[in-house]
């Protein structure tokens, strides 16, 4: 299939196999190759985060016969790791377009391969469906979600025996599987019999293990007002019902944003990390005199938090913050009951380094990861004799204890519910919570800039950026000398004033990481889930006593300014 033109993949889909929408599909853009092009030139593949794609006819779409192939090929892999075995896998789906239909094949194609289905009967959050794979037993999980793209999106996420997500080797075994196939292999005749839909006695399961794992017994719950919005996605079928049996009855949902809705119509793009998604709760909230605001994106996997500053304004509280926030919290619980050995938290190699002073001032391992949190997940499951305490990374995800094996927005929720009130009974919130870490260990800064480069001209410019960087690599970055640049595509860490080259030891990404004499920290790194090159910046300065944070911030803001400024991206 490699080998073919995208004018000869697309006229192979105008086979009688495929149905007569597809065949019509492909014949009105005729007079639009530019289009057929991208629909056919390339298969979709997996990404840091499974699949994703725009829906529609073509390779390189979401439609039933992609994930048709895709459900075959991961057939094939598991008769073949689990031969003479009843297996099983557990599939939830969120609100966007043709997620339940296309759940439904997925569904049928397992089991016309003779594999035991257990099906949400509605749609579910991601985290649920992570803790089913493992409370069932199940041998593989399935979500169809594109997380927080944009509406024209949808993706498949694989989840494996432990209830992370697939990688090395079973990622590159099952896109072979995948690849060896034509789309006439792919079974889509059902047996009824080997599909089961799930009782709301997983919902009880999964809520209770929310409660066991992010409840600390937080003083005053019902003394905290918190504004929640689920943005047109999945965690209004769980984020509610878990804060009211922690005891939270101060819970204001936003109405505008409460159904779910693949058109995600009141927000620019359901996405926590922009501050827009939130901006109707916290209009809200600020109305109501609230404490707290919370927003998750549509399979509730990440989560967006404000609250009050030092001025009495609502503000965001961005990902890396939030991590270093619920990290500490973790610590200090773990730290009444005392520390045991092998106990760890986890965090990606683009996160704040912060995590390694919080590591270092609690004498706790730090297990650093590639990015996602399916590498957080395999750091868990290589080390069972060690407790997972917590982890988190840059985007907006956080996982509490290891009976999730992905982000989970749901108990990171409660958790983050339970440190305001917390704060709140000690008469603070969680920005002063923030600002007594940074006096401790330093004040840190972190941005993130996305470069979007569409189609597959912009997948070239992509490319070729990551070239040009490591072909010329900068020698100074924001004023400051490069002494350190870590290549994970090639896996060597390269001091640049001594002239050694290190062996890095993590799995090969294409990632490259800049570290700067002054402390600061440059990743370029391309989305493995976007069409976008992303640009990942930290900066550090320390906080003398009697020193004013916002001086700190201005000066730590101007050296971010300066680094955009060498990267050209400013």
């Amino acid at each position: 299939m490699s080998l073919l033109t995208y004018q000869e993949r697309a006229q192979s889909w105008l086979d009688p196999f495929f149905d007569a929408e597809t065949h019509q599909a492909i014949k009105s853009l005729a007079d639009q190759p530019k289009e057929l092009e991208d629909r056919f030139y390339k298969d979709l593949e997996f990404g840091t985060g499974g699949m994703r794609g725009t829906m529609g006819v073509g390779t390189n779409r979401i439609n039933r016969y992609t994930l048709g192939r895709n459900t075959q090929g991961l057939s094939n892999y598991l008769h073949q790791c689990y031969p003479q075995t009843q297996i099983a896998v557990a599939i939830a789906y969120d609100c966007r377009h043709q997620s339940d239909t296309l759940a439904q094949v997925v569904a049928e194609v397992f089991s016309a391969n003779n594999i035991k289905v257990y099906l949400f009967p509605e749609l579910r959050t991601t985290p649920a469906l992570s803790f089913a794979v493992k409370h069932l037993g199940c041998h593989a999980g399935i979500v169809l979600t594109a997380s927080h793209n944009p509406p024209e999106y949808n993706g498949y996420k694989v989840y494996w025996t432990d209830g992370g997500q697939i990688v090395p080797p079973q990622d590159k075994e099952i896109i072979e599987a995948i690849n060896a196939l034509d789309f006439k292999d792919v079974r889509f005749k059902p047996n009824p019999a080997l599909i089961e839909l799930l009782t709301p006695e997983i919902d009880r399961a999964f809520e209770w293990a929310v409660l066991t794992n992010g409840r600390f017994q937080a003083p005053q719950r019902d003394q905290l007002k918190i504004v929640f919005t689920p943005l047109h996605g999945t965690s209004i079928t769980a984020i509610p019902a878990v804060l009211e049996k922690a005891g939270y009855t101060q819970v204001h949902i936003v109405s505008e944003q409460a159904e779910p809705n693949g058109d995600f119509p009141t927000v620019v793009s359901p996405n926590p990390e922009e501050t827009e998604a939130l901006s109707m709760a916290i209009s809200q909230a600020e109305d109501l005199g609230a404490d707290l605001v919370i927003g998750t994106d549509p399979d509730s996997d990440r989560l967006g938090i404000a609250a009050r500053n030092r001025s009495g304004k609502l503000e965001i509280i961005n990902g890396n913050q939030t991590m270093v926030l619920m990290l500490d919290f973790l610590l200090q619980q773990r730290a009444k009951k005392g520390f045991a050995p092998g106990d760890f938290i986890a965090s990606t190699i683009v996160s704040t380094p912060m995590v390694q002073a919080l590591a270092e001032a609690y004498q706790v391992e730090l297990k650093t990861t590639l990015t996602g949190f399916k590498w957080i997940a395999k750091a868990i499951e290589d080390h069972p004799h060690q407790h997972f305490i917590g982890g988190g990374e840059e985007s907006y995800g956080f996982m509490v204890g290891d009976f999730v094996r992905d982000k989970d927005a749901v108990t990171a929720t409660l958790l983050a519910c339970e440190m305001a009130a917390w704060a709140k009974s000690q008469g603070e919130t969680l920005f002063d919570l923030l600002d007594g870490l940074y006096q401790v260990h330093g004040q840190y800064l972190e941005k993130l800039v996305s470069l979007v480069r569409k189609g597959k001209e912009g997948a070239q410019e992509i490319e070729a950026t990551m070239t040009a960087l490591r072909q010329q690599p900068p020698q100074t970055l924001g004023g400051s000398s490069v002494v350190r640049i870590d290549d994970y595509l090639h896996q060597k860490s390269t001091l640049t004033l001594a002239q050694l080259v290190e062996e890095i030891s993590l799995p090969k990404s294409n990632v490259l990481i800049f570290h700067t004499e002054d402390g600061s920290m440059i990743a370029a790194r391309p989305s493995g889930t976007e069409p976008k090159i992303k640009f990942y910046l930290s900066v550090r300065a320390p906080r003398p006593a009697g020193s004013s944070a916002e001086a700190v911030q201005a000066h730590l803001e101007a050296r971010i300014e300066h680094l955009l400024k060498d990267l050209g991206v400013a």
